[in-house]
């Protein structure tokens, strides 16, 4: 299968999933091996794909020089959540296929950032679109690049991401996650905080909203409350602290 990145960028599926384990920050969804930052930067340095530039942030996709093979990636969370009416619209999902990325040719290119995120119940499946548009006709496959983590395409143009059971990959930037299941109350505190730092949530929290301010104070009490599962409930405070501290001033 070969797929289209940004018009006239190309890539085809080939060979396994990188066998790394997904970092997710909250913010971003991470396949990566390096730890620190000077890692992260010899590791941009020595592949070619998509990566931000001073102010353009777009997702994250590097290959290796040589081989041409997908090394990493990084994709960016929307900030949008769709409506449960939306979201029930890719309920429906093509079988995965595992397989690697070859870039047909050694150039840079830019990967849009995804622009609106749909939730399955509970969470268990985040999946984020190009927009909304891309829910007007069936999706052509998922192609499955690490565990957990898929791109998806429809008419051989890749047109989001899927990460399964994210609660699970719940880990600080540069860290992998905490071996142990996810526990009932960080699964709820995700979509808590989920909830909070997207819109429409996010916009009734800047307000000023009473309704909304309560949720994010009961969701910072609920979390610095928990004793079990406490790595993932520590990525979750960092995710909403911001928020927290300029409500506080």
């Amino acid at each position: 299968m070969r797929l289209t990145f940004d018009n006239d960028w190309h890539a085809t599926v080939l060979g396994d999933l990188l066998p790394i384990t997904p970092r997710f920050s909250g913010n971003s969804v991470d396949i990566a091996n390096y730890v620190d930052v000077k890692e992260r930067e010899r590791f941009l340095a020595a592949t070619f794909g998509s990566q931000e530039w001073l102010w353009d942030t777009p997702d994250v996709l590097r290959f290796d020089s040589d081989s041409r093979k997908l090394t990493g990636a990084e994709f960016q969370l929307p900030g949008v959540s769709a409506s449960a009416e939306d979201s029930a619209r890719v309920s429906v999902l093509p079988a995965v296929r595992p397989g690697g990325l070859r870039a047909d040719e050694v150039r840079d290119f830019r990967l849009e950032a995804c622009e609106v995120l749909c939730r399955a119940p509970g969470d268990t499946v985040l999946t984020a679109l190009r927009d909304l548009d891309v829910l007007d006709e069936p999706l052509e496959a998922r192609v499955g690049i690490a565990p957990d983590v898929s791109l998806l395409v429809q008419r051989g143009i890749v047109v989001g991401w899927s990460l399964t059971d994210p609660a699970r990959y719940l880990s600080q930037v540069f860290a992998d996650p905490a071996p142990n299941p996810p526990s009932p109350a960080t699964r709820r505190l995700l979509t808590e905080c989920l909830d909070l730092i997207t819109e429409p949530v996010i916009d009734d929290v800047m307000d000023g909203e009473p309704a909304a301010l309560a949720r994010l104070r009961a969701a910072d009490q609920d979390l610095h409350a928990q004793h079990e599962d406490r790595p993932r409930a520590d990525v979750l405070l960092a995710l909403i602290a911001n928020m927290v501290t300029d409500q506080a001033n």
